[in-house]
């Protein structure tokens, strides 16, 4: 894999034309095709980025012979354009979430595992500059052992088939950012609420991490990514405590009783750490590393099952009143 990387991209909608930028624009891949449903639009979509348009995905991978290919359709799309391409034993990226059935994601892992292949997903937060100061920070004991952490992700409602459409799509980043940074998840208690439009569109849920600490997660859709502080993730230790705003804007790190913080924000000109879309950027470094290196991704498409996995344990809990344990799940 000395050459350019052949790359397809699975899709055409809004974050699947990021896929299309990062694979058309870096110096060590070429975009070879692009795969959509709608021919016009695939087609537009092709031209944009001066590629090769399908709307079979099996056309496409014998007729370009792609060294990766990323899927980014529809969230409840997913499964059986990801199963094709794991069946032709291409190396692929997913878009999270990664299914919303565990026997789908249990499938989808195991065909990997049977052919070696190499399965991420793309969970790009951990990428982001605020993210990853932040697990440095807690790498380096600067905050002491951690007692609490909170997750709070609110913003416009994105419509689907799902009523817990906002548990699985969205905020499995803040079960994978919470794990990354704190550790396992090892028991859930959930409340949620479908007053506005029908779906359980807001849920408050209460975790224990398997080192005795406590977290919180607050996910809504009927609130406004115009909010300051849509996303925002505090880490308190003993020591200290961290807290990144909006995933990208911001991180405030402050030790106990020091009236003073120390606070990294983007100089001027540092247009790439304030800019969400390059945490994909970020990520897809990682992941050709790791590709052309013969390695495992960065972030397997097990951290996909594992986001699944507890959202549905967090449903459980909703339905019964119930804590429900996680460990191992």
């Amino acid at each position: 894999m000395n050459a350019k990387l052949r790359v397809a991209v699975i899709g055409t909608g809004g974050w699947a034309r990021q896929h299309a930028r990062i694979f058309s624009r870096r110096p060590d891949t070429e975009l070879v095709a692009i795969v959509g449903r709608d021919e016009a639009r695939t087609a537009a979509r092709a031209s944009e980025y001066g590629t090769a348009a399908y709307t079979d995905i099996e056309r496409m991978l014998a007729a370009e012979h792609p060294d990766l290919v990323t899927v980014c359709l529809p969230n409840e799309h997913h499964f059986g354009p990801t199963l094709q391409v794991i069946q032709a034993g291409v190396p692929l990226l997913a878009e999270k979430p990664l299914v919303f059935e565990l026997d789908q994601a249990n499938r989808l892992i195991r065909e990997a595992d049977d052919r070696n292949l190499f399965f991420g997903i793309n969970f790009n937060h951990r990428y982001a500059e605020p993210v990853a100061r932040a697990k440095a920070a807690v790498d380096a004991g600067e905050l002491g052992e951690l007692v609490f952490a909170t997750w709070r992700f609110g913003g416009e409602a994105n419509m689907a088939d799902s009523p817990h459409a906002n548990l699985i799509e969205t905020q499995c980043h803040g079960f994978d950012m919470l794990e990354y940074l704190c550790g396992p998840i090892v028991s859930v208690a959930a409340q949620m609420t479908n007053k506005t439009y029908g779906a359980f569109s807001t849920m408050a849920i209460a975790l224990e991490f398997a080192d005795g600490a406590v977290g919180t997660m607050l996910g809504s859709y009927d609130s406004s990514y115009a909010y300051e502080d849509a996303q925002r993730v505090e880490l308190n230790g003993t020591l200290g405590r961290a807290v990144i705003h909006d995933t990208v804007r911001s991180l405030t790190i402050e030790h106990a009783g020091d009236e003073t913080a120390k606070v990294w924000r983007a100089g001027y000109f540092n247009d790439e750490a304030r800019t969400f879309e390059y945490t994909f950027d970020r990520h897809v470094d990682a992941l050709l590393t790791a590709l052309r290196a013969g390695h495992e991704p960065p972030v397997p498409a097990a951290a996909g099952r594992r986001a699944l996995a507890l959202a549905l344990a967090v449903i459980e809990s909703h339905e019964t009143g119930r804590r429900v344990d996680t460990f191992g799940v």
